[in-house]
């Protein structure tokens, strides 16, 4: 099945996610537990604070949204394959995915992106190539979701960096029933 707009949107809005395996076989998930930001649980250390007010990144939205998933595919283990990069570019270019990135000296020092729909934004992946520049990233991406009425912040699977950063897990029914209310509202991302 090829990965089109309009299959990523089912899976999406059916609670699924798609990753490629070691062998490029991209498979469908679900995550029970799910993993969540609530918006005010969003953990910002003292030394990101600094770098935030510092303004050590300038920080923009789909500037360079391929360059960031391949950025986050530029890994030696990634779930991230040529084909996911050709579907996530269609995806952006029909206003459904969307990265926000931090520059320092004009350079792409790290970024993140995910899919946006409703009320809802569904964060793929994140990469830095200069200190706490994702995290700058994903404080930005809050602010924005917040001042825009979004309800939920899927993070998908829970790993150390975003429990660090405030994210929890909930129950797949939960979160189910969260994205199916939030899917219903309508908001912007840009």
């Amino acid at each position: 099945m090829e990965l089109t707009p309009e299959v990523l949107e089912a899976c999406y809005r059916a609670g699924a996610f798609p990753m490629a395996d070691r062998y490029g076989r991209i498979e469908f998930y679900r995550s029970d537990p799910r993993s969540v930001l609530e918006f005010e649980d969003l953990h910002v250390s003292r030394s990101l604070g600094r770098v935030i007010r510092k303004g050590t990144y300038e920080v923009r939205v789909d500037e360079d949204f391929e360059g960031v998933v391949r950025a986050c595919a530029d890994r030696e283990e990634t779930w991230i394959n040529a084909e996911i990069v050709r579907a996530y570019v269609r995806l952006h270019q029909v206003g459904k995915a969307h990265s926000v990135e931090a520059y320092h000296g004009g350079e792409l020092a790290g970024g993140l992106y995910g899919v946006s729909m409703g009320g809802a934004f569904m964060g793929e992946s994140m990469f830095a190539r200069m200190p706490d520049a994702s995290k700058v990233c994903f404080f930005y991406l809050v602010e924005r979701l917040q001042e825009r009425g979004f309800e939920l912040l899927d993070c998908q699977i829970q790993n150390d960096h975003l429990a660090r950063l405030g994210a929890k897990q909930i129950p797949e029914s939960e979160y189910l029933w969260r994205l199916e209310r939030a899917l219903k509202l309508d908001r912007s991302f840009v």
